[in-house]
């Protein structure tokens, strides 16, 4: 590619800005339409005579005051385009000020505009900012770039306050506004993209390459960071997410598709306070799942620092015990009497927990964290090194934080509450605990959490999956001796366990029936289509036959196969057939093989036919294809080319025999699927059934990485056909082609696995838990540490 001067690459930069202002600002009256009539429906509206009053204000407001408002904001558009253009300052420093409450409520309208675009185009989005950035030879698009999201939502914002209109009124009409705007800015980066595409600017994004650190942090984030930015200042190795895309917990609200990480932040406590780490590690490129990764990783690489400038040492790695002996056997905790005061704290609780199942929980949550935190704080006092009295108190935060998650129906949170003890020993004979997200102790709380948290407490309570999570708790309370040991061999019982439990239903086992054989059915008919192809090259085969063999006779045999069994009188038959018809539409310029051709005919087609009902093709399909084959076989009477050995005939004929022989178990070709041949396959009625196909979008690797990486029993967010539905991931079959979610109501969806990946692309399937468990644990006692550092050894 020749080499653009920088002049040029201005100039095009220049106009991807221009159309794609020019794109938007088309948007401004369409949009303006349709709040009008949204306002009209409001005001026609019956009811509470305030609300009737407040519509028709908004109504006759909008009437007013709304041509001014598409006037002032395509003026205010057009001049924030010249503003970028002319290369307006960006200034990376952290100005701290007093902000009004006016201008915090305006910004926050502005932010839910601009996060719900951000959440449809993060992917183009994403690629129009790495060309431009390319173009322009810069890391970062100006704040006030017209390119990005919130430029569009605070010009929108800021000239609807401007023209006379109130913010509730602005609050009413914001979903309309979403609506009708938000697709067609997915589209208005698309075409920018294509635009630029177009003009060879990076026609493929190696993310690779974009991929920067730095080891130094602002004054400004140092100075907001306070005591944990400075202790945090040695270097970066963890990625977030901006302020704008914090969830409404403390949490990360993750977009499918971002790719677009930029401050590192511990997070958001349960009160709303931000913490920020003062690390930065700008990255533009990774899957959603790489980058929550990295992410969570980044959580425990802060907790490290912290810890660590406080207690002159990594609370990760191995350490020496009291007596001087490093690491020691698994679950022995520095000093016998140290070991010996967690185990009777253990006892204690486990004692006292069996009440707290009775009764009021609320106030049994209240009387378990004041126990728990009692016992931590004797622990503490008898902890032999400050690296245990850390560890104690770290642990205590964590399982604090996880006692009080709610969305853990009460009788499971007993249950997690009672391996604080048990996690505590682990912790301090084990530090690695703090150090990697794949830590036996980690995976299985995690694991366990991701699934109770989909149900409510009716649904847990006295269920099965209540009573493993009992029993998995008790089997690690009875081998306190054997360090990680014994949650590794719990957490592959419990995921055996979820695996059976979460598809015991009539309906989920039917549903499983079907999709595993319609998997087995459609690899066989692809793989047995190859195996014809490799018996007809060399056979001079008329084209009509063959593709009447591959396209048609391939999935009979696969289906008969399935049915019947590949060695059942009716399959041998099926198969038979295929050489037969081979043979009878070769040329026949012998008598004798005329005539056993008609005499013979009537059978083959009657055999053919059968097949063909058989898969589901009749009527006029049906004899179609029977007219065709009837013409080829007429045409080869009158053949005189050479006919086919018998010999060739008779081989064909054993190997498709023993066609199985020769189909391979991989799997790894796409499965076409869809209701009707569910419905064809057992003869089951596929209403309850949704099926959610391939559609031949071409996905990225890292995408199909993800689909296959889900696991079982968590729970997502689905949005399909405009319907959202919380639903939990309970089964993927054999080849990892199929994959089954089932929602509370009895929908169960069957998901193809290129769609699936599709969905996570696109944002239509969203994990319902930002961070697993221990993560969003360990950030909130971070949180608490950060914000009253001397407990840690107090």
């Amino acid at each position: 590619m020749a080499t653009r001067s920088h002049a040029s690459s201005l100039q095009i930069s220049r106009e991807t800005r221009e159309r794609f202002v020019a794109a938007t600002e088309a948007l401004i009256e369409p949009v303006a339409h349709a709040i009008g009539e949204r306002l009209v429906a409001l005001a026609s509206q019956t009811g509470n005579a305030r609300d009737m009053q407040e519509n028709r204000d908004g109504f006759l407001a909008f009437q007013a005051h709304g041509a001014d408002w598409v006037a002032h904001t395509r003026g205010a558009w057009r001049k924030a385009l010249a503003s970028s253009s002319s290369g307006g300052s960006s200034s990376n420093s952290l100005r701290l000020e007093l902000i009004g409450d006016e201008v915090v409520e305006t910004n926050i309208l502005s932010s839910r505009l601009a996060q719900a675009i951000q959440d449809k185009a993060s992917f183009e989005l994403n690629d129009l900012r790495l060309r431009v950035q390319h173009l322009e030879g810069t890391h970062e698009l100006d704040a006030k770039d017209v390119l990005k999201p919130e430029a569009f939502a605070k010009v929108l914002v800021d000239q609807w306050l401007a023209s006379g209109l109130s913010r509730g009124l602005w609050i009413k009409i914001q979903d309309q506004m979403q609506t009708h705007m938000v697709d067609a800015l997915v589209n208005a980066y698309k075409d920018a993209n294509a635009y630029l595409i177009s003009r060879n600017v990076m026609p493929e994004i190696d993310l690779k390459s974009f991929v920067r650190r730095t080891g130094s942090v602002s004054s400004g984030a140092a100075a907001l960071g306070g005591s944990f930015a400075a202790s945090h200042a040695s270097g970066s190795a963890s990625m977030g997410i901006s302020a704008q895309q914090q969830g409404p917990r403390g949490g990360y609200a993750l977009p499918a598709g971002s790719f677009a990480p930029a401050a590192i932040g511990v997070g958001m406590g349960r009160g709303g306070a931000a913490v920020t780490s003062g690390d930065v590690m700008g990255a533009t490129g990774g899957s959603p799942l790489l980058v929550a990764r990295q992410r969570a990783q980044g959580v425990l690489l802060n907790l490290k620092r912290f810890v660590t400038a406080r207690i002159g040492g990594d609370i990760s790695q191995h350490r020496p015990a009291a007596g001087g002996v490093v690491g020691g056997p698994a679950g022995v905790a520095g000093a016998p009497a140290f070991a010996a005061a967690i185990a009777d704290a253990e006892v204690a609780y486990q004692a006292a927990a069996s009440q707290y199942i009775v009764g009021d929980e609320a106030t049994a949550v209240l009387q378990a964290t004041v126990d728990l935190r009692r016992r931590s704080a004797e622990l503490k006092k008898k902890a032999p090194t400050t690296a245990d009295k850390a560890t104690v108190e770290i642990v205590a935060l964590m399982f604090q934080a996880i006692l009080a998650e709610e969305r853990i129906p009460f009788s499971a949170r007993v249950w997690f509450a009672r391996l604080q003890m048990p996690v505590l020993r682990v912790a301090i004979a084990e530090p690695e605990f703090f150090g990697t997200l794949q830590h036996p102790a980690r995976m299985l709380i995690d694991r366990m959490g991701s699934c109770v948290m989909g149900f409510d407490a009716a649904a847990i309570s006295g269920s099965a999956l209540e009573g493993e999570i009992r029993r998995v708790v008790q089997v690690i309370e009875q081998y306190p001796e054997t360090g990680q040991r014994v949650f590794k061999l719990v957490f592959d019982e419990f995921v055996a366990f979820l695996n059976k439990y979460l598809t015991q239903s009539d309906t989920a086992q039917k549903v499983m029936s079907v999709a595993q054989q319609v998997e087995q059915k459609e690899t066989m008919a692809i793989q047995y289509t190859i195996e014809l192809r490799k018996m007809l090259n060399d056979m001079p085969v008329r084209e009509e036959i063959r593709e009447f063999l591959f396209k048609v006779w391939a999935e009979v045999l696969a289906i008969a196969a399935l049915r019947y069994g590949p060695q059942d009188e009716q399959t041998v038959m099926l198969k038979r057939s295929a050489s037969d018809l081979v043979w009878a539409a070769s040329a026949k310029p012998n008598r004798n093989d005329r005539t056993r051709v008609i005499q013979d005919l009537p059978k083959l087609l009657q055999r053919l036919r059968q097949g063909m009902t058989l898969l589901g093709i009749v009527g006029d399909t049906q004899e179609q294809h029977i007219k065709t084959i009837g013409a080829t076989l007429s045409d080869a009477f009158m053949s005189k080319t050479e006919a086919i050995p018998q010999a060739k005939i008779e081989a064909m004929a054993k190997r498709l025999a023993n066609l199985e022989d020769f189909v391979s178990d991989e799997g790894t070709m796409d499965v076409p699927l869809d209701a009707a041949s569910i419905e064809l396959l057992l003869g089951v009625d596929a209403a309850s059934i949704e099926v959610v196909p391939d559609t031949g979008t071409k996905v990225g690797e890292d995408m199909l990485a993800w689909a296959h990486e889900l696991q079982v029993g968590n729970w997502f967010m689905l949005d399909h056909n405009d319907r959202v539905s919380q639903v939990q991931f309970v089964w993927r079959s054999e080849r990892k082609q199929l994959h089954l979610f089932a929602s509370s109501d009895g929908r169960s969806f069957l998901i193809q696995v290129g769609r699936l990946a599709s969905y996570l692309q696109a944002g239509l399937l969203v994990p319902a838990e930002e961070e697993t468990l221990t993560v969003r644990a360990t950030r909130e006692a971070l949180a608490k540490l950060d914000a009253n550092p001397e407990r840690l050894l107090n």
